[in-house]
């Protein structure tokens, strides 16, 4: 195992909440290495032959175990792309936390590309975080660029949290689902955007049993200069439901950017877009300054509480 050093540590605890090694599976990747694995009777963790990514076994009928991998870049100048695939079996229940945080401190971009699939079997169920954050006070850029693609046997369960805060100022995400019957989606984004960032978020699920479900919402503030762009796009083929929402708070001279798209191809399919752009209300401010604090701080309260 390689030695972490501190600031790969904090990158570790910001984006997977790791203090330590963690219990049960794990893959941690350092500068494009392996800087440790542990697989279980449960979850089996390969990399792949050509030495692009991991495969993850989870066998069936797992319950009530998890599997880490995070990435953490602080070499200056590094691009890696990662290929991760998970096959859940049937009937598993699982948590996967994945994640990656970027300290640039030089003069060269900094960029990783990790392109996760989802193989749900047939009655299983997992929820996935993943966390995204850069920091360092170099020129380069940190640039994450996710891919996810999720293939979803019957009444199979996925739910995504996808948290983007601090740091990252270039992020294209790419989320691609297609649901057999009674597979169920739930999609959960939160992200902030500050500076010269941009950020770019396209969904596209296929709903394409009957009884199938997705719920995509996605909650953003955009600040001073910074670009977001939400694209989300459900395709109903069958007898389904389907939801996407945007709900957006402006500031400064940020610029947002909501494009919805429904598609229904069955008489049966019940699709439904949300979206809501604008500015902090005065009288919320007005409200946590008579409490004493001052603009800046009920901003950032205010804030807070939305990305929750």
């Amino acid at each position: 195992m390689i030695q972490l050093d501190p600031i790969q540590k904090r990158l570790l605890m910001e984006v997977a909440d790791l203090h330590k090694v963690p219990e049960g599976a794990f893959n941690i990747r350092a500068n494009g290495q392996s800087a440790g694995r542990v697989s279980t009777a449960n979850i089996d963790i390969t990399p792949k032959a050509d030495g692009s990514g991991l495969d993850i076994r989870i066998k069936p009928g797992t319950k009530n175990e998890s599997v880490h991998i995070p990435v953490v870049l602080t070499k200056s100048g590094l691009t890696e792309v990662v290929y991760n695939d998970f096959y859940v079996g049937e009937g598993a229940d699982v948590i996967i936390v994945a994640g990656c945080g970027i300290d640039n401190c030089g003069t060269g971009d900094s960029r990783h590309d990790g392109i996760h699939r989802f193989y749900m079997g047939k009655g299983s169920s997992a929820k996935y975080v993943e966390k995204h954050y850069g920091s360092g006070d170099g020129s380069g850029k940190r640039i994450l660029n996710p891919v996810t693609e999720v293939y979803m046997e019957e009444d199979s369960s996925l739910e995504m949290e996808m948290v983007q805060i601090k740091g990252v100022d270039d992020t294209d995400r790419v989320t691609r689902a297609e649901l057999a019957a009674g597979a169920r989606l739930v999609v959960r984004e939160r992200l902030m955007t500050h500076g010269d960032q941009r950020a770019i978020s396209a969904y596209v699920v296929d709903l394409n049993g009957d009884g199938s479900s997705a719920d995509v919402v996605s909650r953003s503030v955009a600040r001073d200069n910074s670009y977001q762009k939400f694209d989300a796009k459900l395709v109903g083929s069958a007898r389904c439901s389907g939801h996407t929402e945007c709900d957006s708070i402006i500031m400064d001279n940020g610029r947002i950017l909501a494009v919805p798209g429904l598609e229904a191809n069955d008489v049966d399919a019940a699709l439904v877009h949300e979206a809501a752009i604008g500015k902090i209300a005065g009288d919320q401010l007005i409200k946590l300054m008579t409490l004493g604090l001052t603009e800046q701080e009920a901003e950032e309260q205010i804030i807070n509480g939305f990305l929750k």
